[in-house]
């Protein structure tokens, strides 16, 4: 059965898209730590980090680099952080946080944004790529 971000990759689930390419793709958490969360997952789905083979690893480390640059530009914040967890959807993901405090990286606080808020927040990031 298909992970929800293969749902997501596919257009099957909508999302807020910040960026795609031929192998990876980029949108925002609909559950973010803060304004901006995104999360960028390779369109191969693998359940674990280090099971993904070289090559897409290295890959989704230079796109999330990429993501990473235009999140910083877009979203005022002291830095971006970046974690990889993965026990929330069995297929790889790195999240990508704007970062003013440590509690933005802990996944303990939550902001909520509506549809105008998501929307306005992707168009700010892909503006940076």
């Amino acid at each position: 059965m298909p992970s929800i971000f293969t749902k997501i990759i596919s257009g099957e689930i909508p999302s807020y898209k910040i960026a795609e390419d031929e192998n990876y793709f980029a949108f925002l958490d609909i559950n973010p730590n803060a304004v901006g969360h995104t999360l960028c997952v390779p369109k191969k789905e693998v359940d674990r980090l280090f099971d993904l083979d070289e090559e897409t690893y290295t890959g989704l480390m230079n796109f999330a680099r990429k993501i990473g640059i235009a999140l910083e530009a877009a979203i005022p914040c002291k830095r971006v952080g970046m974690t990889v967890i993965g026990l929330e959807v069995p297929h790889v993901h790195v999240h990508l946080i704007p970062l003013q405090k440590m509690a933005n990286a802990t996944f303990q606080e939550k902001v909520t944004l509506t549809k105008d808020e998501f929307e306005e927040v992707a168009k700010k990031i892909k503006v940076h790529l």
